[in-house]
């Protein structure tokens, strides 16, 4: 019993700094997440979390490119060995170059993951490890839509696939595998529109060659358009539920945006979140 108890505890002190973690880097996710359902919100938190991390290896501004590529391989093959979380540890917890603590913390976000659906969650973090490797290596050479869909299925669409499987590891939920890329993707281009300044200072541009604002909204709007076909095919559920509110976002975002605007107000986010309590 007495070690029951300490395991008992010591989940719930990772769920806690989890959830703590997941407030403080999306103001989007946080709050479906929060609202999951006991099993689910942990996947889906681990999940998140896991790419969080390979994200903020790819987006390092003090991180050298070649130091990125080489921590994202090495925590690739990590995800891929028999012992994922042991091996995930390694690579990371040493390291000395100023990763944020939801990096150096990867190992206790795939632990928090029920067992059963680790392997969906460690499957996906691999991939997009190794996929960000390769953007970083090519210098985020966007030339072609076809580029851009490649770039917003490596670093979100996959995300789309993960959360699908979760759905449907959780209670069976069914969904439509393209378009839950397409939910993925169109966050992302809301990100890349609303980031466009920022990106440009450091000398990434994400926009095809020859495209304008105007051409990269109605890439957008088209994506955003098939996630909204995405949930409208979602049994009643907690997986409905969740998708409602980011895709609610995106699209008052890209209405700001296509305004002038850039960033909802805290008040507007509360706003449109409260419209699905």
């Amino acid at each position: 019993m007495k070690h029951f108890l300490e395991g008992f505890v010591i989940a719930n002190v990772v769920l806690n700094d989890a959830m703590i973690m997941l407030e403080q880097t999306s103001r989007t996710f946080y709050i479906p997440i929060s609202r999951l359902e006991p099993g689910l919100r942990e996947a889906v938190t681990s999940g998140y979390l896991a790419m969080r991390a390979i994200d903020e290896i790819e987006d390092h501004e003090e991180l050298a490119d070649e130091r990125k590529v080489e921590l994202l391989n090495r925590v690739r093959d990590a995800l891929r060995s028999d012992q994922p979380i042991e091996e995930t540890a390694k690579v990371l917890r040493p390291t000395d170059c100023g990763l944020p603590a939801v990096t150096t913390q990867l190992d206790d976000w795939l632990a928090l993951c029920p067992p059963t659906a680790a392997p969906i969650v460690i499957r996906y973090t691999a991939m997009m490890s190794e996929q960000m490797a390769e953007w970083v290596v090519t210098g985020w050479n966007i030339k072609t839509e076809e580029d851009l869909d490649r770039y917003t299925y490596s670093v979100a669409g996959m995300v789309g696939e993960m959360l699908s499987e979760l759905w449907q590891w959780y209670d069976g939920t069914s969904s439509d595998m393209i378009k839950a890329v397409a939910f993925g993707r169109g966050l992302q281009a809301v990100n890349i529109m609303r980031n466009r300044e920022e990106d440009l200072k450091r000398g990434v541009d994400f926009f095809p060659d020859g495209w304008s604002f105007k051409d990269m909204l109605q890439y957008t709007k088209r994506n955003l358009k098939m996630a909204d076909d995405y949930i409208a095919e979602l049994k009643e559920g907690p997986a409905m539920r969740f998708c409602k509110i980011p895709l609610a976002l995106a699209h008052a975002t890209t209405k700001l945006l296509a305004v002038g605007g850039n960033k909802l107000t805290r008040a507007a986010v509360l706003k449109i979140v409260g419209q699905f309590n």
